[in-house]
């Protein structure tokens, strides 16, 4: 099969399209036919070797998580209806990235006839991670609630979200298409963090905020910190700056702040009730929408990852793997 190969930790020009051998599904796993995978910004810094200590990855090995496709085989344990059956998903240890991949059918989601294949591929992945937010978050009706990274694929979904909670939202992103995009996607104020002092507008709109959604990170983050009233809850689950947000853990104690990191959006370790079909479910029913920028085929996975680590994408990327019969 053909896929896309991370073949040495790296910039985006050591992934290259070659020859890969086809994966056998274990147990309890199906082979799946990919026709769309997504491209999430971590997968930028794994490739480059960062967070080693959350993802046990070495080069060479095909990157990719949520996927969508047609199930070619079962493997043991797998009943057989599964076979020619559409899903969505994610791939064991990764490896979306290539014409092939195996999947956990546990974790499988038949496609739903009310989306089609981009969309559900496209909320997937960012929308159980957004969902789990909301889950661990309080309720967010007539809270002050700030989203950094606001117009990338999670950050628009919790936008989504924070609004039709009855939230009052202030999105922070850089620069005035990222801002208006925010501003369609649901936010009552738009904040510009690239400019000095940002932090204070977020103040003069909220007098401080109930709850933050982080996604920046690095100094952002760490500023993003300071707007958080007492008794708040922040979630420092985004890195693309560099590092997910530093904070004092002392004085989120004193003031009585909530703080939750990426151990605790990792479905492994934690306790949480969001599975793929509630996505899923979620998506149909409005309450997630995905906002798509740019398409790639697997040609240009680099390429991806290139937009995605130079902000110039206004939502998210996606990798067309084929072409689906209905085309």
């Amino acid at each position: 099969m053909r896929a896309a190969v991370v073949t040495e930790f790296g910039g985006p020009e050591v992934i290259r399209t070659q020859e890969w051998p086809d994966p056998v599904p274990a147990a309890g796993q199906v082979l799946v036919e990919v026709e769309v995978a997504d491209v999430i910004f971590v997968e930028t810094a794994i490739r480059r070797g960062q967070h080693s200590q959350f993802f046990d990855v070495t080069p060479p090995y095909v990157p990719g998580g949520s996927l969508g496709g047609r199930v070619r085989a079962a493997g043991p344990g797998v009943a057989d209806d599964w076979i020619g059956q559409t899903v969505v998903g994610r791939a064991v240890g990764f490896g979306a990235h290539a014409e092939l991949a195996v999947a956990a059918a546990d974790g499988l989601v038949k496609a739903p006839a009310g989306l089609n294949l981009e969309t559900a591929v496209g909320v997937f992945g960012d929308g159980f991670t957004a969902l789990m937010l909301e889950e661990l978050a309080p309720p967010m009706q007539g809270k002050e609630v700030l989203v950094t990274a606001s117009a990338g694929g999670m950050g628009l979904l919790l936008t989504q979200l924070a609004h039709k909670a009855g939230a009052h939202v202030i999105a922070a992103a850089r620069g005035q298409a990222k801002l208006d995009l925010s501003k369609a996607q649901g936010a009552d104020v738009v904040v510009d963090y690239s400019r000095p002092g940002w932090d204070k507008l977020v103040l003069d709109a909220t007098n401080g905020a109930d709850i933050v959604f982080e996604g920046a990170g690095g100094e952002l983050g760490a500023t993003a910190f300071t707007v958080v009233k007492d008794g708040g809850w922040f979630s420092a689950h985004g890195a693309p700056s560099g590092g997910f947000a530093a904070y004092d853990a002392a004085e989120a104690e004193r003031r009585g702040i909530t703080v939750k990191g990426i151990v605790d959006l990792r479905a492994d370790s934690t306790s949480t009730t969001v599975t793929g079909a509630d996505v899923l479910a979620r998506a149909v029913a409005g309450d997630l929408v995905p906002v798509v920028d740019q398409t790639y085929d697997l040609d240009h996975v680099a390429d991806a990852h290139t937009a995605l680590e130079q902000r110039t994408l206004l939502g998210k990327a996606l990798i067309r793997v084929a072409q689906s019969p209905t085309g």
